[in-house]
């Protein structure tokens, strides 16, 4: 499994990336596996400004939907144009193309309170 030294993560298997003040999201490559083929995403929150931990949207999978956790409080700026018609970008490249949303964050030294990528590990058992 892949964990991205660069990102920081979340108990609920969220990444950020952190680029200034703004941010982008998704799962990690633990949760796309864990979920198995993504069918749909559903993210209706653009323009909203939500809290650490609050749900930004959905993932569904063939046999499960998850929700989606904001890992800090901030706005959300966009939703990743490609998930409309290839949702399954997050399985194949969830820390790339799979990316999920841009959000504009409340205070950047949140992120640094998240998971790095060797705890992430433990948490996962990798």
């Amino acid at each position: 499994m892949n964990f991205p030294s660069q990102l920081r993560y979340t108990k609920d298997h969220e990444w950020v990336l952190l680029e200034g003040n703004t941010a982008k999201v998704g799962i990690t490559d633990f949760a796309q596996r864990e979920l198995g083929d993504i069918v749909f995403v559903d993210i209706s929150t653009v323009g909203k400004s939500l809290g650490a931990e609050e749900i930004f949207g959905t993932v569904e999978a063939v046999k499960t939907v998850s929700d989606l956790f904001l890992p800090v409080a901030a706005t959300v700026l966009e939703v990743n144009p490609a998930l409309d018609g290839s949702p399954e970008l997050v399985n194949s490249d969830p820390y790339g193309e799979g990316w999920m949303v841009k959000v504009q964050v409340n205070n950047p030294a949140d992120v640094d309170g998240l998971l790095s990528a060797d705890d992430y590990k433990a948490l996962v058992g990798e």
